[in-house]
């Protein structure tokens, strides 16, 4: 089975290293040349450049060969990039599973209620043109299309042990705000699972406790026997706008299909346990 992703970005990459083997042959697109170096270095992946300025055209050919189609590219403000350039060439094609990766921020706020996949969606901005991509991507090959919708990702390298070792870490408090979050080795996980079962859905891809962003950063500071930093109130703490526009949704996503009908078991269920076997890895 021929893969094809578009978007060889960390989540992309991850699956790659640890599930490459069941495909006969990778290929996927990067923004700029060169980025190859950074990829998986067990996989020998063809990389061809896509960007709103420059399209390689062996992609192409690439969709004409390949079985199956991961999308990690996030949609732009004009849209999304990869069902507005190939949305013909992808219906037609013999691609049998394209595998769609989403935002849990589709689901806009819900006011800290537990939600899971019937739960409406909305919202304006970002969460607007995720949701538009979504309704692409089941235009195009909805019968194909498997969405998986992705709460906030922590992993090797990305992580709030990192954060405080940089001393970017920060103990925002805003009272009720919860999070999901889901460790990059459960999300391969997933992604694996999505590609082999037989049928296509919408899946919530988050661990199994929603918390407090603080708590996360407090656990993380315990683990490496350092002093927290002090919280912050939300009203007065300094913030991008995108940083800050992440605390106007406060849900509490339920994962239970994903493990009922996909068959995945978390290996991190919660923070804690991913956190833990990250500053023992001292993959931070």
């Amino acid at each position: 089975m021929r893969l094809f992703v578009f978007g060889l970005g960390y989540s992309a990459n991850r699956f790659i290293a640890q599930h490459g083997g069941q495909f006969t042959g990778i290929a996927g697109t990067v923004r700029t040349a060169g980025k190859s170096a950074a990829l998986a270095p067990t996989r020998d992946i063809e990389t061809l450049v896509f960007n709103p300025d420059v399209t390689d055209p062996r992609i192409a050919d690439h969709l004409a060969n390949a079985d199956a189609l991961l999308v990690s590219i996030p949609p732009g403000a004009d849209g999304d990039p990869v069902s507005q350039a190939f949305d013909a060439q992808i219906a037609a094609s013999g691609v049998r599973r394209i595998v769609y990766l989403s935002s849990v921020g589709v689901y806009g706020d819900h006011q800290g209620a537990w939600i899971d996949e019937t739960a409406p969606v909305h919202g304006k901005g970002r969460r607007k043109a995720r949701i538009d991509a979504e309704d692409a991507w089941r235009a195009v090959a909805g019968n194909r299309t498997t969405i998986l919708r992705i709460a906030g990702i922590y992993g090797p390298g990305r992580n709030a042990l990192e954060n405080l070792k940089a001393g970017k870490a920060h103990r925002i408090v805003k009272p009720g705000q919860v999070f999901n979050r889901i460790h990059a080795d459960d999300i391969t996980a997933a992604i694996a699972a999505a590609f082999e079962h037989p049928q296509t859905g919408i899946w919530n891809l988050c661990d199994d406790e929603p918390a407090p962003p603080q708590d996360v950063v407090t656990f993380a500071a315990s683990l490496m026997g350092m002093t927290p930093p002090p919280e912050q109130n939300f009203d007065d703490a300094e913030m991008s706008p995108m940083a800050r526009s992440f605390y106007a949704s406060n849900n509490r996503i339920s994962n239970a299909r994903l493990k009922r009908e996909l068959g995945v078991k978390l290996a991190f269920p919660t923070y804690r346990e991913g956190l833990t076997a990250l500053w023992q890895q001292r993959e931070t």
